[in-house]
């Protein structure tokens, strides 16, 4: 049995990668490039779409490279050792505004988004494929998965909900801001990320193959557990892309203004961090409600549907910065159901790449586990592009020599609309596509 220190060394990972890293990539990084950094929403599409091109291609090599490492650290582990430093630098520099011309920033925002990518794929698909050889018992799985979760959202919350706090302490334009930020959070993730490296354990060895081949890459597309995981995946980070990316603009055009609820300061980070504390909880819970529901497919299925019902009903809430608290309640319920099969996910991958073993004769979790990480940028990468594509077919466009976008005349409804939609009933489209996958899975755990 593992040590509790090591479960919340573990954790750490997650915090960094899920709770700082991508939770500031999600639900900040379109807006900030198009109303910041100066892209325009067309370059800031072009930007996510290619990028998401290119971890095709990188996040598999990386989970077939991980499988084959060899260290007096272990297989996993020491991606996230060596890897730390180059994670939080690369995040912070992507976030600093430089005094570039157009062509400038732009070849400068597309070469960091890229190395970034690269450097989270180099740290977060070992560090999922840890899950893998740290443990062979399922509900040992199950609770590093749970704390993995817990670590993402509780940091999360702090990331989110101190957002507003350390702009308005940090003062000058909001270029400066950002950059301050990214500078102070990277270091932390980079802290986190090293620990974590350091204080888990591998206890299980990887059947390795005996020199590198396609097979594993060709057995994946032989794996139908793989497959519909994979998809649902995809549809998981879909909902949650569209979400927090459209927050943003969901409180630049439909609530405008400063919103405080018994004086707290609510804009988009601190709107969703209320989901952050659900999240964090429900997600601590996730096992004894799989446990409940019988199987890990169930669990899902249950969660999956509580976010469609609560997407839809969204939708109808008036525009209006008084209804503020019913729009929280709603965002509260719909993280019950993100907290509660945002763990399965993983488990559940670990299953596949139990499964894989089982059926191939030799391992290929780093492998298997790099399509989770690649299903999670593809997700949240392509939801924020298509944000800003459907934005600018309602009306939101950015003029010649314009520092940020500006709405067209006479489309101020229709882009009211879009952001609302973007936040409500496009996500539970993904809903209805993500349950009809899990009910096609195969594996029953």
């Amino acid at each position: 049995m593992a040590k509790l220190t090591e479960k919340i060394a573990y954790a750490l990972g997650d915090a960094a990668a899920g709770g700082i890293v991508w939770k500031v990539m999600s639900i900040a990084f379109p807006f900030f490039f198009t109303n910041i950094y100066g892209l325009t929403l067309a370059d800031t599409a072009a930007l996510m779409l290619i990028a998401r091109m290119f971890d095709v291609v990188t996040d598999p090599l990386m989970g077939s490279l991980a499988d084959r490492t060899r260290s007096r650290w272990g297989t996993y582990r020491p991606w996230l050792i060596f890897g730390a430093i180059p994670f939080g630098l690369v995040f912070a520099l992507l976030l600093y505004t430089p005094e570039f011309g157009p062509v400038g920033k732009r070849i400068w925002a597309y070469s960091l988004y890229l190395l970034m990518m690269a450097v989270y794929t180099a740290v977060n698909v070992p560090y999922g494929s840890l899950l893998g050889v740290m443990t062979d018992d399922d509900n040992e799985k199950n609770q590093f998965s749970s704390f993995r979760m817990v670590g993402a959202y509780a940091m999360g919350f702090v990331t989110l909900l101190s957002f507003p706090y350390i702009q308005k302490m940090i003062g000058g334009s909001p270029a400066h801001q950002y950059a301050v930020i990214g500078a102070s959070f990277g270091a932390v993730a980079a802290l986190m990320t090293l620990l974590c490296g350091l204080f888990t354990k591998e206890r299980l060895k990887p059947v390795r193959a005996e020199k590198f081949t396609f097979k594993p890459f060709a057995d994946l597309f032989r794996n139908k557990p793989w497959i519909y995981l994979t998809l649902v995946g995809i549809c998981t980070n879909f909902f949650n892309g569209f979400r927090y990316a459209a927050a943003a603009y969901m409180f630049t055009y439909c609530l405008p203004g400063e919103i405080t609820v018994m004086g707290l300061i609510v804009n988009y980070t601190v709107f969703m961090t209320f989901g952050e504390v659900v999240c964090m909880v429900a997600g601590g819970l996730s096992p004894k409600f799989t446990q409940w529901a019988g199987s890990k497919k169930r669990a899902f299925t249950l969660a999956a549907l509580i976010c469609l019902v609560t997407s839809v009903l969204f939708f109808f809430i008036p525009m209006d910065p008084s209804w503020i608290w019913l729009m929280i309640v709603f965002v509260i319920i719909t993280s019950i159901g993100i907290g509660i099969y945002s763990p399965l996910l993983w488990s559940m991958y670990a299953d596949v790449a139990d499964y894989a073993t089982q059926k191939n004769g030799t391992s290929s979790t780093g492998l298997i586990f790099s399509s989770g990480t690649m299903s999670q940028k593809f997700g949240s990468a392509i939801s924020g592009a298509l944000i800003t594509l459907f934005l600018g077919w309602a009306g939101l466009h950015t003029p010649e020599g314009a520092a940020e976008p500006v709405i067209a005349e006479g489309c101020i409804e229709s882009v009211r609309t879009m952001v609302w939609a973007l936040f409500s009933l496009i996500p539970a489209a993904v809903v209805l596509i993500m349950l009809l996958l899990i009910y096609k899975y195969p594996i029953k755990k």
